[in-house]
């Protein structure tokens, strides 16, 4: 699905879909309903649409955001360092670059360090106690790269990359050049993500509508799953469960799958009415996970539970594409829009007690 396509659909929805101002208040939690936030901050970027955002796993309370002008067709594209206090969110460092940029990850060995990637090709290693532009820009993609991800094992400072041009790269930022190419999909990958438990293994989204696990030992691919029948924007990994992924895709669902038995979905989430951008799993409990939408609302869910959805979040007025999980906090979940705005919030559902 192009950016165009994209553009086209939102334009759209502008003409079907007329929206309140938002206001900040505390609603009654009614599951599966749109309810009230506690304590929602918001800082709005001017000429930025969001595309990631991603806690750091050091310091409570900053958040990095990758953005771009122009819905990420045209135009550049900003890294945006934010950090949050009782007053809201402050801007605390911000980095351009000359193309949009699509996603964001934090280092998992110094607090300091990130990676984005962007729609020229490359990637970018940011230091946040430098005011200076990147550290290393590695350009070997042929095409725009939508997902980076940076390795949790010990010991290990791998990133992985997944573009347009239907490879992924995994990278050692230490070193000027990518260490090897996986190749198989045959449409634009959308989504990389490393397993939090077998070390040097990952898994990979893609428009050819399949679900792929490999391993940095081999470059061929270890797992295939033919996962929708529609292009997936995204997948991620149970931080509690090694062999359960879940994936989200233009189909508008979600669904849950066990690598020891990929022949059926473990679970499948219905509810968002336009594609499902983003999805993450949270830290802190097994069964529940958040997904954010073209529809633009944000879900969350307990796929234990024989009613799974859990709270459905309104309040951005454009595409949701940026969604994260605090691994600080248990209730703190952050997002970004094409509405130039980035949120963090804690939805009722958390706050609430199982």
């Amino acid at each position: 699905m192009s950016l165009e396509f994209l553009e086209e659909v939102k334009l759209s929805f502008r003409h079907e879909l007329e929206f309140l101002e938002e206001v900040n208040f505390m609603g009654k939690f009614e599951r599966g309903q749109r309810v009230g936030l506690w304590d929602k901050k918001t800082l709005r970027v001017p000429g930025r649409h969001g595309y990631a955002a991603e806690f750091s796993p050091y310091l409570p309370g900053r958040l990095a955001c990758a953005a771009a002008q122009h819905y990420g067709i045209a135009g550049c594209g900003t890294l945006l360092i934010l950090d949050q206090n009782e007053s809201g969110l402050r801007l605390f460092r911000s980095f351009d670059w000359n193309d949009g940029l699509f996603d964001v990850t934090w280092s998992e060995n110094n607090e300091h360090v990130l990676v984005t990637c962007s729609g020229d090709g490359s990637l970018q290693l940011w230091d946040t106690a430098k005011a200076a532009g990147p550290l290393q820009v590695y350009k070997e993609h042929a095409q725009e790269v939508y997902s980076v991800d940076w390795s949790q094992t010990r010991g290990e400072q791998l990133v992985v990359s997944g573009s347009w041009d239907q490879t992924v790269k995994l990278w050692d930022p230490t070193v000027g050049k990518s260490l090897c190419t996986f190749r198989g999909h045959e449409s634009v990958i959308y989504s990389t993500i490393w397993s939090p438990h077998i070390p040097g293994c990952f898994a990979s989204a893609s428009g050819d509508q399949t679900l792929r696990i490999w391993d940095v030992k081999s470059t061929g691919v270890r797992i295939v799953v033919p996962a929708h029948q529609a292009e997936i924007l995204s997948c991620d990994w149970c931080k509690y469960n090694e062999n359960l992924l879940v994936t989200g895709a233009v189909d508008c669902s979600l669904r849950g799958w066990d690598l020891r038995n990929v022949r059926q979905p473990v679970f499948e989430l219905l509810g968002h009415t336009y594609a499902v951008r983003r999805v993450k799993f949270s830290p802190f409990h097994a069964s529940v996970l958040a997904s954010c939408s073209y529809d633009f609302t944000v879900r969350f869910w307990n796929f234990s539970k024989p009613d799974p959805l859990l709270e459905t979040v309104e309040h951005h007025t454009e595409f949701t594409c940026g969604l994260d999980l605090s691994l600080q906090s248990p209730t703190q979940v952050a997002d970004c829009a094409w509405d130039e705005t980035i949120k963090i919030y804690d939805p009722v559902c958390l706050t609430m007690p199982a």
